[in-house]
């Protein structure tokens, strides 16, 4: 049980950028930043990534991560129960910059999946039928896991049972928050 309450802490942050783009995509914020990473570029006839892989994506989910890992550094590290599943040094600075890096790391980590349905021709934001759509459902849940847990090797030790615990709490988190996203009119699908 310590060993999922250190990984639902450690991912946690991850769910604050995540939430921080979804206001960002209900309320415009950042317009701006909201182009296509291909830019309406085609590989074969078909979009590299499609028009919902934005530069307010990335920003934004590093941001927001940065900011949860600040929360926990600044508010939580000072807990002594919390502290105790704490799986890196949680000073301010190392804290934030973690933060940055594993919300960019994860966002960039979704690309390749939006490469391959735009190959399926699976529209952005959209579901394949058959083995295809559950395989792209779960992996859609856990995508940005590879991103995060790249960059997360450099301060955590990455174990099996580490990856397949944050595997499962955020395929359950990501998708209760893509539920709720999707009731406030943040997102187009509860996907």
């Amino acid at each position: 049980m310590r060993e999922f309450l250190a990984v639902a802490y450690l991912f946690s942050p991850l769910l604050v950028g995540l939430a921080l783009h979804g206001f960002c995509i209900k309320f415009n914020g950042l317009a701006f930043l909201c182009q296509p990473i291909d830019r309406g570029r085609k590989f074969h006839g078909k979009r590299v990534f499609g028009d919902n892989k934005t530069y307010r994506g990335i920003v934004v989910v590093g941001l927001g991560t940065a900011i949860g890992f600040g929360l926990q550094s600044l508010l939580l590290h000072q807990i002594a129960s919390i502290r105790s599943i704490e799986l890196f040094d949680y000073a301010f600075s190392k804290a934030v910059a973690v933060g940055v890096a594993v919300g960019i790391a994860a966002m960039l980590s979704e690309l390749p999946n939006s490469f391959i349905k735009r190959r399926f021709e699976i529209e952005p934001g959209g579901a394949a039928r058959g083995w295809k759509g559950l395989l792209f459902y779960i992996y859609d849940q856990i995508d940005f896991l590879v991103g995060a847990w790249i960059v997360l090797a450099i301060v955590v030790p990455v174990t099996v049972e580490r990856v397949l615990l944050s595997s499962g709490f955020l395929l359950v988190a990501h998708q209760l928050m893509s539920s709720a996203g999707h009731a406030l009119g943040m997102r187009r699908t509860a996907r």
